[in-house]
């Protein structure tokens, strides 16, 4: 199977894997945190970290085989939404909770970085 199937079989795998998380946490309402896509981006995190030391996958060298386009590229990738991250923060700013967005970004991507090297570390450990 050709790389390009794999990351399409993958990828669409995990937007729905992302949309049933999503379904699971009740919407926030206005300007609340949007708690499904923090989730789904820290699991996601976590996972990448974890499979990129379980698989010996470099950052430089992540589209190849099976695992890393399938995977990492295509199950991760379809799965975290750092995009609707984004619109989420624009729109917590817009109803006029510009310093919540900014913290909702920062606390995020921080959580996120914890979460993969985390994830890494549990892996090297393992």
């Amino acid at each position: 199977m050709s790389d390009v199937a794999l990351v399409a079989l993958g990828g669409g795998t995990g937007s729905l894997l992302r949309w049933g998380v999503g379904k699971l946490f009740p919407s926030s309402g206005r300007g609340g945190i949007p708690w499904s896509t923090v989730f789904i981006n820290i699991t996601g995190a976590f996972a990448i970290g974890y499979l990129s030391v379980l698989f010996s996958v470099e950052w430089h060298d992540r589209y190849g085989s099976f695992l890393k386009s399938a995977v990492l590229t295509g199950l991760l990738g379809g799965y975290t939404t750092f995009s609707t991250m984004e619109l989420d923060a624009a729109k917590i700013s817009r109803v006029g909770f510009a310093g919540k967005a900014a913290l909702y970004l920062v606390v995020q991507v921080a959580v996120g970085v914890a979460a993969a090297g985390l994830g890494a570390a549990l892996a090297h450990a393992g």
